[in-house]
């Protein structure tokens, strides 16, 4: 049986780039590798892209089959071989980076990484979130080890390259399966992953290159700040490695809940019960807020439930954005106990209320009513 053309077999054209060439076949051998596909004629459709990938995806192959045809890849494939690129396995490399998410690509272990990132959670105040505060905590943390200067080995001993892994920090076990020499890699634990081999261990760090201290921290807590909020202090998390930067610390903030204040964004919400007698002949009030006391001017007939609005008594805004408002939210107050002349004066109330025609007297009726509430004769 005549073979297939090899861009037919790779679905590309014959000015097909190297890329898309390797695209098509990762395309397929997705589709017709024998772990995913268990379809019969599926290990035979894999073996076939891949040895048209083998001779398309190599410069050299592709020369001799685009002039000399099936002819001119005689003698030059290996099947599953142990030979590099596509000229070996066929892209065994890219088969494993498709199924195992990594390939041969390591990560060098001596190269500067960045230390751990640290979490602190900080409880503050109703009242330190809204206005801020500078403070300091107590972490511990792990910090560059003094006695070795973050080496892991004893003073005047010295550093060596693991022999083991040249370095690497990984060691390469390779395994001939069905479908070809499979090289699993390992950390190397003859170096734990590291790449170096200390003579003697520093005494202090025991070989670790640094140690836990409780470090006490400045925090800038900035006004407006409000529950759920984190704050980050650069380079305050844990050491870097081989010369890499410090972590950072995020501190994150819980607020306390208030007595009678609620805080809606940059608003803060306050009740404020007033009595039946204030709430109709109005009333100069003493109102709290977190800026102090301030006076409001409650006007005849409110009614329970009303809504009135203090500007600039909130929170300001943690970016500088201004500042939030204080809403009053009004509660008229019914007495539970009357002595006899609150009772009295109310059924005289009643009885002008049920009255379709008011006289002239009821203004100096709730103005004895406001006496007799406030405990005037």
């Amino acid at each position: 049986m005549s073979k297939r053309d090899y861009y037919e077999i790779l679905g590309v054209s014959k000015d097909a780039s190297k890329d898309e060439i390797k695209k098509a076949y990762r395309k397929l051998a997705r589709k017709y590798h024998p772990d995913v596909n268990k379809e019969e004629d599926a290990a035979d459709k894999f073996k076939e892209a891949k040895e048209a990938y083998e001779v398309l995806g190599n410069e050299q192959k592709r020369a001799q089959y685009d002039q000399f045809g099936h002819a001119g890849t005689q003698g030059g494939q290996g099947g599953f071989g142990a030979g590099g690129g596509a000229g070996g396995f066929g892209g065994f490399e890219d088969i494993f980076d498709m199924f195992f998410g990594g390939g041969g690509r390591t990560r060098d272990p001596n190269a500067p990484q960045k230390g751990q990132d640290l979490q602190y959670t900080m409880e503050l105040d109703f009242e330190e979130a809204v206005f801020g505060k500078e403070t300091a905590i107590h972490i511990p943390k792990e910090e560059t080890c003094d006695t070795c200067e973050g080496s892991g080995a004893k003073p005047g001993t010295n550093v060596n390259t693991c022999s083991h892994c040249q370095g690497t920090g990984q060691l390469n076990e390779t395994q001939d399966t069905p479908f070809g020499r499979v090289v699993n890699r390992r950390a190397c634990h003859y170096c734990s992953g590291t790449g170096k081999q200390v003579e003697q261990k520093c005494s202090t760090c025991g070989g670790k290159g640094s140690v836990r201290k409780r470090k006490k921290i400045e925090i800038n807590i900035p006004a407006g700040i409000d529950d759920g909020q984190q704050i980050r202090v650069s380079g305050e998390g844990n050491p870097g490695e081989n010369g890499g930067p410090p972590g950072d610390l995020f501190v994150v903030i819980r607020v306390r809940s208030h007595e009678f204040f609620e805080r809606d964004g940059d608003d803060i919400l306050c009740e404020m019960p007033i009595t039946y007698a204030q709430a109709a002949l109005g009333d100069e009030v003493e109102v709290p807020t977190v800026h102090g006391k301030v006076k409001f001017k409650i006007p005849s007939g409110t009614q329970t439930g009303t809504h009135f609005r203090l500007k600039g008594k909130g929170v300001p805004n943690v970016h500088g954005y201004g500042q939030g408002d204080q809403h009053i939210l009004v509660k008229v107050m019914v007495p539970k106990q009357l002595n006899d002349r609150q009772k009295e004066l109310l059924r005289e109330l009643h009885e002008m209320e049920s009255d379709e025609t008011l006289d002239e007297h009821h203004d100096n009726l709730f103005q004895r009513m406001k006496r007799a509430f406030k405990g005037d004769s």
